[in-house]
């Protein structure tokens, strides 16, 4: 398949404020497996991988103490440590993406022209595209943005993203491999790559509801986002929504209090920073409950580009969007034209006539879409009734217990051999073994020198 380029046309939600804002704390809450790795990595890469924090947009990358810029030919975060040839494409996919200009249709452009390393590689080179789709999507600032990526990448050594990603407990997903969330591999327009915390499992089985509307928001809309969410989740039904203050936020709370389906939440920057920051709490409580995405890296700032490409991955996780208030120009409306082009239904919270939150709502009742009153009018939508959800069956045989150390150790990121054998302790032939039979489950695939956990509802005959 083809991936189509991401648009971002579409009108923006409103730039966020810079001190709405916030720092995740949890990135150095590791566990044991993934921080020895970690610490191994950065053993390997020594001096290479020790520089100052990076500045916004960048991935990390060593400098000197003075912190001056790099001269002309000068290479700052790329000694040989030899750690290139022993990471995962992600790791180069990621260091790709965190790169100043650089936003959905370039990386997806680049990635489909060459691997991620080979791309990472013609990027510190400097030499220039001239693939077509590449071209095209660079656009008329491409040589300035050349220039600009060569600069960057000099400060920035892929071993220290990844390392940087492990140690916040980001995995990450990229399109085509087998960890790649089967829910989003045949959208129209795809994600190139996904970051996620949390529990990535929570995107498959059972189905999914999109709950959006405005941040501006009256009480009463508040308290039907709220009961929705709480209802739905307790019927199984995984609730999907953008984190923001409002009806998004309430849609999330209900889900969290009834203890059901996990909640998924999108957001539009890097996992690292928590936005709006007054949703700290909330974005734990959903990333420790379900999973939280984003297609930003680490690191990376709300950008008022970034929020209608982010409402596509809510369109394209959903079965069914539902409105519950929104302006005439309310940023949600983007989200229901996006489900409209993947032919996703869209139910609508009637509002009064005098509400001025349910403007857009009641003009999108006005075009015919199905009201929506409580509960039951969604999942009778969906097909189903009170207590008597559809759920997804789980076809591969289950792992042997003696087995489900080995897959916990995989987690969702690429692991070699080596890092597997230091994570569950066991001696290499229990091990070989072990990953054997996760093979011929279905439970893992090999990539090279790399194994990969399968996400339920894949294949690894139906990757591309």
């Amino acid at each position: 398949m083809t991936r189509r380029p991401h648009s971002t046309t579409a009108p923006p939600a409103e730039a966020p404020p810079p001190e709405a804002e916030v720092r995740s704390p949890s990135a150095t809450d590791t566990t044991p497996g993934w921080a020895a790795w970690a610490e191994a990595v950065a053993a390997r890469g020594s001096a290479a991988m020790t520089g100052p924090a990076p500045g916004p947009g960048r991935g990390p990358g060593p400098g000197p103490d003075d912190g001056r810029e790099p001269e002309v030919g000068e290479d700052w975060g790329h000694h040989e440590t030899g750690d290139d040839d022993e990471l995962p494409a992600e790791a180069f996919a990621a260091s790709l993406a965190g790169l100043p200009g650089m936003g959905p249709a370039r990386l997806a452009a680049m990635l489909d022209a060459l691997p991620a390393a080979a791309a990472w590689a013609r990027v510190r080179q400097g030499v220039p595209w001239r693939e077509p789709p590449v071209v095209s999507a660079l656009g008329r600032d491409g040589i300035r943005l050349l220039a600009d990526w060569r600069a960057a990448a000099a400060r920035t050594h892929p071993a220290a993203v990844w390392r940087r990603l492990v140690e916040a407990r980001v995995g990450v997903a990229l399109w085509g491999n087998p960890s790649y969330p089967a829910s989003l591999v045949d959208d129209i327009d795809p994600p190139v790559i996904v970051f996620h915390r949390g529990r990535p499992e929570a995107l498959t089985g059972g189905l999914r509801v999109a709950i959006v509307g405005t941040r501006r928001c009256t009480p009463e809309g508040m308290g039907v986002a709220f009961e929705l969410g709480r209802d739905l989740a307790a019927e199984g039904v995984s609730i999907v929504s953008g984190l923001a203050i409002g009806i998004d936020g309430a849609a999330h709370r209900g889900a969290l209090e009834a203890r059901g389906a996990p909640p998924i939440g999108v957001v539009a920057n890097g996992l690292d920073i928590v936005y709006p920051r007054v949703q700290h709490k909330l974005w734990h409580e959903v990333a420790a409950a379900g999973v939280m995405l984003s297609e930003a890296p680490l690191g990376t700032r709300p950008e008022r580009w970034r929020f209608p490409a982010r409402n596509r991955i809510i369109a394209a996780l959903a079965h069914l969007v539902v409105v519950v208030e929104s302006h005439h120009k309310g940023g949600s409306l983007h989200t229901v034209d996006q489900a409209d082009l993947r032919g996703v239904d869209v139910m609508v919270v009637p509002g009064c006539v005098r509400n001025i939150a349910a403007g857009g709502t009641n003009a999108l009742l006005a075009e015919g879409r199905a009201p929506v009153r409580d509960a039951d009018d969604v999942l009778v939508a969906l097909g189903l009734s009170r207590s008597r959800q559809a759920v997804t069956v789980e076809h591969r045989p289950p792992p042997v217990p003696r087995d489900e150390a080995v897959l916990d150790a995989v987690g969702w990121q690429p692991s070699s051999l080596d890092q597997l054998a230091r994570r569950t302790g066991l001696a290499l032939p229990a091990l070989a073994s072990a990953i054997e039979r996760l093979l011929d489950g279905g439970w893992l695939a090999q990539r090279g020198g790399w194994y990969e956990r399968i996400a339920q509802g894949q294949s690894e005959r139906s990757l591309p």
